[in-house]
């Protein structure tokens, strides 16, 4: 995500998630909305325990480790807080079949993947409404 806006536009997109972070904040400016970013595994599973008791949901892109991490599936099936797994690009329709399997999503609420970043507006609207 740190990468969003200058990795592998035609995929990706040229926007930053900064960016397009501080748009979703202004349009669902009734909504608390925090952001965290990390390319490490480990503190990935560390936020997922601070903030899975307390949280009303979490919107969560694992990147690569949707794929490969144990860790972050585990962690996901351990909280209470419900997880919504979003993906910018449609993993299912990408090359590397690796993509095409989650570890995570058994234990999420939902998947949003392939529309891009209206996927974390579409995320947070279910947890408005519900």
């Amino acid at each position: 995500m740190n990468l969003l806006g200058k990795r592998e536009p035609e995929i990706y997109g040229n926007r930053s998630f900064d960016d397009y972070f501080q748009e979703l904040k202004s349009k669902l400016a009734t909504i608390e909305l925090e952001y965290y970013q990390s390319n490490i595994e480990g503190e990935l599973v560390n936020k997922l325990q601070e903030v899975g008791f307390s949280f009303d949901g979490i919107i969560f892109n694992a990147g690569g480790y949707t794929h490969t991490s144990v860790a972050i599936a585990d962690a996901v099936a351990a909280i209470e807080t419900p997880v919504i797994e979003v993906h910018i690009s449609n993993v299912y329709a990408r090359h590397e079949t690796i993509r095409h399997q989650s570890l995570m999503a058994k234990n999420c609420t939902g998947v949003v993947s392939g529309f891009g970043l209206f996927g974390y507006e579409m995320a947070l609207t279910t947890f408005k409404l519900n």
